[in-house]
């Protein structure tokens, strides 16, 4: 991948996929317009964590959302690509390739707005590749499961909560909702599988299976329905279970009324922009930042070196080779549920680390949100630790 150079690159072009490698930057003509519209009014400014700040904070403002979010998301581009890249070469998988794994990860980029703190976060691209990371990892494992099991197999793994929202998200009404449902669990109570290990490759209930489960149905529901009813039902929720646990990523890249006669360029602000750069500008303690950073790697690499080997060893295993926790277990033959324990009780220790750090040096008082807060800046630099210790 060639990397960007100018400001204007970095914050209106995209990635273009041929098959799935990198093909070329793609400009987005109304985001280069924008920028250099905000370019030519602050032309000293041209440092890239400045702009990160400017969008960011438009981003907050209601009415200006959407140019802000997809400057950024334009931004985020090569963290995207790259953990993509970094990612899917874990998975054993031929069917989702790069270029799915990267529309997956940046359609998490309200996620990553919303959950990103310039106080708390070392910056937006590190943070931003966490969730990226994370997300491609839940949905591969997802996917894989929903795309190994037939509609019958489904059905019979899923539970009721995702169902639910399931049906919510494919915007069924309540009445309906409810039938659904009450369908699936005379399904699930009368359907059961011969082997369990052959539950994914369910197929089709027989005839009799069907009648039995109009039968119960019926019994519990003021509106009798036949067995050809319920199949369409259940292979409805089905469908809408799929879609749900495996959404297809909207593009960032919608006119905001539906029609080519909109520009972003229309709703770029005007009267705040002064205003909002002049306090951008006074937030920018750019070493002091720095300083706090270093001394936060510091309180926590040493807290990581205090605690017990088998414990340092699960870290390692956890975040640089990516094992799930069954997989850790049966490596260090011990228990999934003490290799749970000990990630839980070593997040602990490094967010109380980090609180007393926080306490002492910048007399800042601990809070419950200020604990969550600290708990996402300890999972980013987890992941940033072990992945930096795992290339040397």
């Amino acid at each position: 991948m060639q990397p960007r150079q100018s400001i204007i690159e970095i914050f209106s072009t995209f990635v273009q996929f041929d098959g799935d490698r990198f093909s070329r930057w793609a400009m987005e003509s109304r985001l280069r317009r924008s920028i250099q519209s905000c370019l030519n009014q602050t032309p000293k400014e041209s440092s890239e964590y400045f702009w990160v700040l400017y969008w960011y904070k438009f981003w907050q403002i209601s009415e200006t959302k959407l140019l802000a979010k997809q400057h950024l998301a334009a931004y985020l581009q090569e963290p995207c690509y790259w953990t993509s890249q970094k990612t899917v070469a874990n998975f054993v998988s031929t069917q989702y390739k790069l270029a799915d794994c990267f529309q997956i990860a940046i359609a998490q980029i309200d996620r990553v707005l919303k959950g990103f703190n310039p106080s708390q976060s070392s910056t937006l691209k590190s943070y931003a590749g966490v969730i990226f990371g994370s997300a491609i990892r839940e949905t591969l494992r997802q996917c894989r499961e929903v795309d190994i099991c037939t509609d019958w197999g489904l059905l019979r793994k899923i539970s009721q909560k995702r169902l639910e929202e399931s049906l919510q998200n494919a915007g069924l009404s309540p009445e309906t909702i409810n039938t659904y449902v009450l369908a699936w669990r005379c399904f699930k109570t009368l359907y059961v599988p011969v082997k369990a290990g052959n539950s994914r490759q369910l197929s089709r209930p027989d005839p009799e299976i069907w009648q039995a489960i109009a039968k119960a149905y019926n019994s519990q529901s003021t509106q009798s329905e036949n067995p050809a009813n319920l199949e369409k039902w259940l292979l409805s929720a089905a469908k809408a279970a799929r879609k749900y646990l495996y959404p297809t990523p909207d593009s960032l890249n919608v006119s905001k009324s539906g029609d080519d006669s909109w520009e972003l360029l229309d709703n770029l602000p005007g009267t705040q922009q002064e205003s909002l750069i002049q306090e951008i500008i006074a937030q920018e303690e750019t070493e002091k930042r720095t300083s706090q950073q270093t001394e936060i790697k510091h309180v926590l690499a040493t807290a990581i070196a205090q605690l017990d080997p088998q414990v340092q060893q699960i870290l390692q295993l956890y975040y640089s080779q990516q094992l799930n926790q069954d997989a850790i277990a049966k490596q260090l033959e011990i228990k999934q549920y003490t290799v749970s324990r000990r990630l839980t009780k070593a997040k602990e220790i490094l967010l109380r680390s980090l609180a007393n750090w926080s306490k002492n040096t910048l007399h800042i008082s601990v809070t419950t949100d200020l604990l969550t807060s600290m708990s996402t800046v300890i999972e980013e630099w987890l992941h940033n630790y072990y992945s930096a210790s795992n290339l040397c």
